[in-house]
């Protein structure tokens, strides 16, 4: 390139560069890059849990009302010296190994909603925690199940001694007045087998086995009636 045609060359390439500057534009800067999107994540941050659903810290019941019934009993009132709870015929209709249960209630089944509660006691009026009830009786009509378990069950008491069982007036059956039978057995104890009976029940009078040291106080209640009934048994 000739002398003068390269100065030519150099003044425009400075009039150019002159003039890109006045718009604001670089034409030696490196192309920018384009801009890094970042996005935070919405789950929890390392190192704090999520919140679970509060767990229930225990389970319900199969029945509500023995729990209320038995925190209404009074307080026990006796001191010592108290006599055994009399022991009475097993009858022909007991089973053994019977569910464990509060309620001996059924679909569908009819009757008077009975509720059976107490303590179960040493002779010198100690209440006995863990002891073993068990329960089984007739249907409204008189009618023990044998095939299976209706209105049969066994539970434990607290440890307060208190024990609580939902069911039914049981009916009567020829030659027996309505009764409940009961197995009781302190931890390790000898079981006493004997009956619960009922205040003013027609056949009280009329049956051999009926002895009214093994009444129950019966109360009516909205729902139905309240028996209470303490035992007292050898625990040796």
């Amino acid at each position: 390139m000739k002398k003068e045609n390269r100065r030519h060359w150099l003044l425009g390439m400075i009039g150019l560069l002159l003039l890109l500057a006045a718009c604001g534009t670089n034409p030696l800067a490196p192309a920018a890059l384009p801009a890094t999107v970042v996005v935070l994540p919405t789950s929890t941050p390392t190192g704090a849990p999520p919140s679970l659903p509060a767990q229930p810290t225990s389970l319900p019941m199969e029945s509500g009302t023995p729990t209320v019934v038995a925190s209404k009993l009074p307080p026990i009132a006796c001191t010592a010296n108290l006599p055994a709870t009399l022991a009475q015929t097993e009858g022909p209709y007991y089973k053994p190994n019977t569910p464990e249960r509060t309620s001996l209630i059924e679909p569908g089944m009819s009757g008077t909603k009975l509720i059976v509660t107490g303590y179960v006691l040493t002779k010198d009026c100690q209440p006995i925690a863990k002891a073993w009830l068990d329960f089984w009786q007739a249907d409204d009509k008189g009618i023990y199940d044998n095939t299976g378990y209706r209105l049969r069950g066994h539970l434990f008491t607290d440890e307060n001694g208190r024990y609580t069982l939902e069911t039914i007036l049981p009916g009567e059956y020829p030659g027996r007045t309505q009764h409940i039978h009961v197995k009781v057995q302190a931890p390790n104890g000898p079981i006493l087998t004997t009956q619960i009976y009922f205040p003013g029940a027609p056949g009280n009078a009329r049956d051999s086995i009926f002895n009214s040291a093994l009444l129950a106080d019966v109360q009516d209640t909205a729902e139905g009636k309240v028996a209470t009934f303490n035992f007292v048994v050898n625990t040796k």
